[in-house]
């Protein structure tokens, strides 16, 4: 879909652009010769606006000509600076909500074509930490948003138990020199609860849902927990459930469970709400192409749950990503 809209808006944009161009130089000195020519015929009799009446502009050729510096401007800001993001589901929370809408910095990463997402200009590389907007390897139609937690070269490691990363960094197979510092705080209730069917403990609705720190939690339903995770110079909220074993899906060969090292120019990311996030856990490494820019600032939300209607806006959700 994200696609889709960029190849529009280029079309759009390309083909007013044209009329534009054909328009400005080549039929607008046209009219005005011939204008020329008929006041100099009628010997100044006939007034300017007369003349110009006759000799007019076709009514498409300009809105064409009126819509196109409107889409050239709107077409460069969305693909090379900036473009707004909404959050469709919980797998970032509690940093990022159901409902909030970000916006993206599109340079962050490299400047790309809007349609092929090809690297014109290399611009920069994601670090430890920086919430990323990304194409899903399985269906690069789709966008993800996820947190950088591997760089190219770095093995991961992700106890389920204790719901902690160690990352070491630079690191093959057989030689690993240590791991980099991570920071836990320790947990602490959060007031966010998942719902399950309690015989399957499959979700029995979607997202996680606010219970005020007091009340009482339905039988169905499981309070998470909330730590603080400081990676490198970064530190953000997670939320874990402490009852549940989230047992990673993707396995590479000669490593064990829940070991991954991250080749070159890929990525391994993570969502915050770390058991219920489906992440490079779950289906592998981000490929570098596949990255469209660093999520900095919510500049909207609203109070919505996924597939339900908003019933609020959320103002003070307005601000900086960390």
């Amino acid at each position: 879909m994200a696609n889709t809209f960029s190849l529009i808006l280029t079309l759009a944009t390309l083909i007013t652009g044209i009329i534009w161009g054909i328009d400005r130089f080549k039929l607008a000195p046209a009219r005005e010769k011939k204008m020329a020519q008929q006041q100099k015929v009628t010997e100044g009799s006939v007034e300017q606006t007369h003349l110009a009446e006759s000799i007019h502009k076709p009514s498409w050729v300009d809105t064409c000509s009126s819509i196109f510096p409107i889409l050239a401007i709107v077409l460069v800001i969305r693909s090379f600076i900036y473009e707004p993001f909404q959050i469709p589901s919980g797998s970032m929370m509690p940093t990022l909500l159901v409902g909030d809408f970000i916006l993206v910095e599109k340079f962050a990463y490299g400047l790309k074509d809007p349609v092929t997402q090809t690297t014109l200009l290399e611009t920069g590389k994601p670090k430890r930490g920086d919430i990323a907007v990304f194409k899903y390897p399985k269906d690069p139609s789709v966008d993800f948003v996820k947190r950088v937690i591997g760089l190219p070269g770095d093995k991961i490691v992700y106890d389920p138990e204790q719901k902690e990363l160690r990352i070491y960094p630079n690191c093959s197979i057989s030689n690993c020199v240590r791991a980099l510092p991570i920071i836990y705080s320790s947990l602490k209730e959060s007031e966010w609860s998942l719902f399950f069917n309690i015989d399957s403990m499959i979700e029995s609705q979607k997202g996680s849902y606010q219970i005020p720190l007091g009340e009482p939690v339905p039988s169905n339903a499981l309070r998470q927990a909330e730590r603080i995770e400081k990676l490198d110079d970064t530190s953000h909220e997670i939320l874990v459930i402490p009852q549940v074993y989230t047992q990673s899906r993707y396995q590479k060969p000669c490593l064990p469970d829940n070991e991954w090292i991250v080749p070159p120019k890929h990525y391994f990311m993570v969502g915050d709400n770390r058991d219920n996030s489906a992440d490079s856990r779950m289906w592998g490494f981000v490929p570098e192409e596949n990255l469209v820019g660093r999520a900095v600032i919510i500049w909207f939300s609203l109070d919505k749950h996924e597939g339900e209607w908003p019933t609020g806006v959320r103002l003070s959700r307005i601000g900086a990503i960390n």
